[in-house]
């Protein structure tokens, strides 16, 4: 097996993770980046973004290969198509086996990224960017005038839900239980919204179409009465899980597993850094993502450039 050793590993190469490999590069440290996927992350899949600046609109894709690109302008090292088999960041030499090799580092930089929890019925994952989207501020806009289903019931799908009414002719809220689990103060405010109706005591259980979203098969749980919805496009906020499955309980995380940090980007451990969506933060969203792969990498190299003054034992 192959190893590797490096200032900084970085794990994920999303638009968190591409932009620490940047900064840590640019600060004169050598810098690894692994992926389990090819590089760019989640936004790859999306058609369109049109709220990263300075670009009014642009594919998803387009953009990460532009990250790429910059990443490899500083000779980052990129390690792609990697399965991870363990995680030790606990070590002062911090190590990541995969498959194919073993990655030795003073720093890592966790930048893995989060998902949304699917509903996990058919129709949902074959119109992904094509009338199913996770993400109500990257695609809401592409709904102008149509109708959308969000499913969910908290906070953030209520809140959505009411984002949406910005674009959306209409907006359905289907919630498996009779009342809401949000705030009470959203749920005053989105009782108001004209825009919105509320399915209750419903499940999806498929979601239809041909090139596009135009129907979802409902269940109502307490008559077990299937009906049909006609929508242009299906929202699920029922919750988002981290990607730490390698590497959770070494660091601290909070109640959902999301890996707390300090204003640096420093996690629990001494020399580990978490970025992006893993980490608990407000918004997700490719700007903030990007911004805190900065952050992190800046202190990650100010941490390699501290252990020069330490004594090294005999």
């Amino acid at each position: 097996m192959q190893t590797y050793e490096f200032d900084t590993v970085i794990l994920g190469g999303g638009p968190a993770g591409l932009a620490a490999a940047i900064y840590a590069s640019r600060g004169a440290v050598s810098t690894a980046l692994i992926d389990i996927s090819m590089m760019g992350g989640q936004p790859s899949n999306y058609l369109e973004l049109e709220n990263y600046p300075g670009f009014p609109i642009i594919g998803g894709y387009d953009l990460m290969e532009k990250f790429e690109e910059h990443a490899d302008k500083f000779g980052v090292q990129k390690f792609p198509m990697q399965e991870i088999e363990r995680v030790d960041l606990v070590s002062n030499s911090k190590v990541i086996v995969t498959k194919e090799a073993e990655f030795k580092a003073k720093t890592v930089i966790i930048a893995t990224g989060a998902q949304p929890m699917k509903l996990g019925v058919p129709g949902e994952k074959e119109f992904v960017g094509r009338g199913v989207s996770y993400c109500a501020v990257c695609d809401g806009a592409f709904y102008n005038g149509k109708t959308v289903a969000v499913v969910g019931g908290g906070n953030s799908a209520v809140e959505e839900a009411m984002y949406l009414t910005k674009f959306a002719e209409k907006v359905y809220v289907i919630h498996r239980r009779d009342e809401l689990r949000a705030d009470k103060i959203v749920q005053e405010r989105a009782f108001k919204n004209e825009k919105l109706e509320f399915i209750w005591n419903s499940v999806v259980k498929e979601i239809k179409g041909d090139d596009l979203v135009h129907t979802v098969v409902l269940e109502n749980v307490k008559s077990k009465e299937i009906s049909n919805l006609s929508v242009n496009g299906v929202f699920p906020y029922i919750g988002i899980v981290p990607n730490v499955e390698n590497f959770s309980g070494q660091v601290e995380q909070d109640a959902g597993g999301f890996i707390i940090t300090d204003e640096t980007m420093k996690t629990s451990i001494e020399g580990v850094y978490a970025v992006g969506d893993v980490r608990k933060t407000p918004l997700r969203q490719v700007i903030t993502a990007a911004a805190d792969g900065a952050v992190g990498a800046v202190y990650a190299v100010k941490f390699i450039e501290s252990l020069k003054d330490v004594p090294q034992k005999v």
